[in-house]
């Protein structure tokens, strides 16, 4: 059974890596833009937005165009959370080795 308890010694650890990396992601910000930076919003990895910056020279735009790229700023802040979360999590269970002719459940 050293086996076995070698994985649930693994399993753990893979469980307090993976809570850390999750709040390390919670509270990461990224930056999210449109019309060449000229709207740039600030995420946080549970997808609040913590800052709108929208450069004065739209100020003299219409209503529909603020808000078309006040939208797709925050669409690209949402995929580069996204992305980032991918990237942190995607490498969690690298190592973490299965002992041999052990089968999962399902």
């Amino acid at each position: 059974m050293k086996g076995l308890g070698d994985l649930m010694g693994q399993f753990q650890a893979l469980q307090d890596n993976a809570k850390k990396i999750q709040e390390e992601l919670a509270n990461a910000e990224v930056q999210g833009e449109s019309g060449a930076g000229l709207v740039k919003v600030v995420m946080t990895g549970r997808h609040d937005v913590r800052s709108v910056s929208i450069d004065s020279s739209l100020m003299s735009e219409e209503k529909e165009i603020l808000e078309d790229l006040l939208a797709a700023a925050v669409n690209d802040a949402v995929r580069r959370v996204e992305a980032n979360n991918q990237e942190k999590l995607g490498g969690l269970t690298e190592g973490f080795q299965m002992p041999p002719g052990f089968k999962m459940p399902f």
